[in-house]
């Protein structure tokens, strides 16, 4: 395949059009925002939304652009207890849902300018205790539900992520593109050489199994070389195997029976990510010596896998150094790459459209 979706500024355009504009894109979590008032923003592509909640439960969403002259609203990430937003240039206010309430000196201005204004609205949504934008609005974003699909809501909602909670996020920004951030969690082929997993590890993981669900959504599930015969005897992939989904365009899920890793490669240009890593584990009590273990357990793998992300980072920054050369042209894939093959036809499709 060609170069051309990691380096090509006029593809990215082209995908912030049509495709980013267009899908739904995690925001956060659910329990940043859990109380009236609050909210969090929502930064990508060249975009920036504000998700509030309101009084009777549900979130609003829209676009964090002063409609005066074009500053953000809201200056702050996060933030709890707002009462209405003011831009901090001249003073403008918004409600909680983006509508201007207050506009100083509002005798100079054409009323009929501004007769009901408001910034754009998003359409938001939760699912497994993730808040998710669509910057389509609500009257013309497709249903979050169908576009997480059946098969992957019902898999990986065996985890029950509504029930867990946020432990550490990790950042860095990235100067490549945000596929191929996504290409490496899309693949296996490199964990020998790179994160230098056992032979045992290599071996099993062929009997990996891929799930193309439809044209967005993949699952796959890695099995665990250290619980081969359980697994023989009870295809438990959830306690017994690595499930690993991704929603596209760029929210991979990446599940243990412990814990649950989600890499959100966010596009800032054609060639620079920012790339988050959200760790959520199940709650409890530390007291308890049942948690206590659980918990001792979780810490010592994320330990291990936060070695294993930037073990990724490493290679992102190999690929920066090459990705003007004259000698990078075209990527050759094996029959195991398949879900980079399948998601690239699938980010053609759609800009094409």
């Amino acid at each position: 395949m060609s170069r051309n979706p990691y380096t090509d500024p006029i593809q990215f355009e082209l995908e912030r059009e049509r495709v980013l504009n267009r899908s739904w894109i995690l925001g956060g979590r659910s329990e940043q925002v859990s109380d009236t008032g609050d909210w969090l923003t929502v930064e990508s592509h060249g975009e920036t939304v504000v998700v509030v909640r309101q009084p009777d439960g549900s979130l609003s969403a829209f676009h964090n652009v002063c409609q005066h002259r074009g500053p953000a609203i809201v200056t702050e990430q996060t933030g709890c207890g707002a009462k209405r937003f003011t831009c901090p240039y001249h003073g403008w206010k918004y409600d909680l849902t983006g509508r201007v309430v207050a506009v100083p000196e509002r005798m100079d201005f054409d009323p009929e300018h501004l007769e009901g204004l408001r910034s754009p609205e998003g359409a938001v949504d939760e699912w497994g205790g993730w808040v998710w934008v669509n910057l389509l609005g609500p009257d013309d974003a497709p249903s979050l539900a169908s576009w997480i699909g059946d098969d992957i809501m019902t898999d990986l909602g065996q985890f029950r992520m509504e029930d867990m909670v946020l432990h550490d996020v990790l950042e860095w920004d990235v100067p490549v593109s945000y596929k191929a951030v996504v290409d490496g969690f899309n693949e296996i082929y490199h964990t020998a050489e790179l994160h230098g997993v056992s032979p045992d590890w290599v071996k099993a993981a062929r009997d990996t199994s891929f799930w193309m669900v439809n044209e967005r959504y993949y699952m796959c599930f890695v099995p665990r070389h250290d619980q081969l015969d359980e697994l023989a005897e009870n295809w438990d992939h959830h306690r017994h195997a690595i499930c690993h989904y991704v929603v596209f365009p760029n929210t991979v899920f990446n599940c243990n029976p412990e814990h649950i890793q989600v890499f959100h490669p966010i596009p800032i240009d054609v060639d620079r990510t920012r790339f988050l890593c959200w760790q959520i584990v199940y709650p409890g009590d530390r007291n308890d010596p049942e948690y206590a273990r659980y918990f001792d357990k979780m810490e010592k793998h994320w330990a291990g896998l936060k070695r294993v992300v930037g073990e990724d980072i490493s290679i992102y920054e190999q690929l920066a150094r090459t990705k003007r050369s004259s000698a990078y042209r075209e990527h050759i894939l094996s029959s195991r790459e398949c879900k980079l093959a399948h998601y690239h036809d699938t980010m053609s499709t759609m800009i094409a459209d």
